[in-house]
């Protein structure tokens, strides 16, 4: 675990501190969340979040110290790993929001299911950093993805966790199509997989099919499933261009947001900094996604390049997903915005993701 001390000046300092300021605009953003007027104060969770970066921090460095060669060493033990504690989830884990989602540590409650989308990233690069065959994979060729990843991905389902299922379903796809999956192959499982809605639509918890038709109509319920959506719609549009200014964001300050320092702290960003604030956020995601996707086109093999594309897999349909949720473009389904909304084992999973594409690029001057 030692760091050559000529890595160091090829530390990727633009990514870092990119990093560093979605987590900082993020707690602030849970400050105004959590404030309240007449206390004049914003309770615990900012100074928690604060705590929870300092866990990032760590994972992050200790991810950047080791050579990500031995990553290719440790991805099916991660896997085995994270695949112990999402079934451990069911017999101890802690419950909240009418899901049991979390294993109690004492000093942090771990939620298995946010290091499983890093899992599938690792085991998938191992598995495809072979040169692939000339006319790419077919689909009976990827039949041991398919049961390294449907385990993670049905357990988390059934937790109820659609929102991160889907996010573990989407990153697993990724993989798959950079990984040198034909694209007849693609077109054949995305027929498989519309063909399996109706079988699909009847495994949903209710509350979730209550949140796919209110997508469809947000009014047939507007103090039921509809509200997250009417209030945070209320919230996004009453920012207009320039937004109501920090702390001044009326939809917050009266409660009628839901889950405003997580799924919906955009909702919170957009109504105190207004249009023209998030198109400097989101801007910010693109160019980070941008640059990220430079450091993949530079990787010196292809094990790295596949962890740094699956990295930002991660983190593209992350903020896709939240922002379409918040905006009402898709049903809610419970997705946090990364390294911005509150939440440990989001922000420490995201960090070891960003401290693993650091890892790659400092590395690439190494022969």
């Amino acid at each position: 675990m030692q760091i050559d001390r000529r890595l160091i000046s090829h530390f990727d300092w633009p990514l870092f501190l990119l990093t560093l300021a979605f987590v900082g605009m993020g707690i602030v953003t849970i400050y105004s969340a959590n404030y309240d007027i007449a206390a004049e104060h914003a309770g615990g969770l900012p100074s928690r979040q604060l705590l929870w970066l300092g866990l990032g921090l760590a994972v992050m460095f200790t991810t950047i110290a080791f050579d990500y060669h031995y990553v290719d060493r440790l991805a099916y033990p991660f896997y085995g790993l994270i695949l112990l504690l999402l079934i451990l989830v069911f017999f101890v884990g802690h419950s909240g929001g009418g899901s049991q989602r979390w294993i109690n540590l004492g000093f942090f409650r771990l939620q298995p299911s946010e290091p499983a989308k890093l899992a599938i990233v690792l085991v998938m690069a191992k598995y495809f950093q072979d040169s692939e065959p000339s006319r790419g994979y077919c689909l009976r060729d990827l039949w041991a993805p398919f049961a390294l990843v449907a385990p993670l991905i049905l357990l988390t389902l059934v937790q109820p966790d659609l929102g991160t299922a889907i996010i573990l379903g989407l990153v697993f796809m990724s993989m798959m199509l950079i990984g040198g999956l034909r694209i007849k192959s693609f077109l054949g499982l995305a027929a498989a997989g519309l063909a399996f809605l109706p079988i699909g639509w009847n495994l949903l918890w209710p509350y979730q099919r209550q949140r796919v038709l209110t997508f469809f109509d947000p009014d047939r319920d507007p103090l039921g499933a509809g509200y997250h959506v009417i209030q945070s719609q209320i919230a996004i549009g009453s920012g207009r261009m320039f937004g109501k200014g920090y702390l001044h964001g009326s939809q917050n300050r009266l409660d009628f947001l839901p889950a405003q320092h997580t799924d919906f702290i955009f909702a919170v960003f957009s109504e105190e900094w207004g249009f023209v604030g998030c198109f400097v956020l989101l801007a910010c995601y693109f160019a980070m996604m941008v640059y990220c996707l430079k450091l993949f086109e530079r990787a010196k093999d292809r094990f790295g390049a596949l962890l740094i594309f699956g990295m930002v897999a991660i983190l593209f349909w992350h903020v896709v997903i939240n922002v379409s949720m918040v905006a009402g473009l898709m049903p809610v389904v419970g997705v946090p915005l990364p390294l911005f909304s509150y939440g440990g084992s989001a922000l420490a999973s995201m960090m070891f993701a960003v401290g693993m594409m650091i890892n790659v690029s400092m590395r690439r001057y190494t022969f």
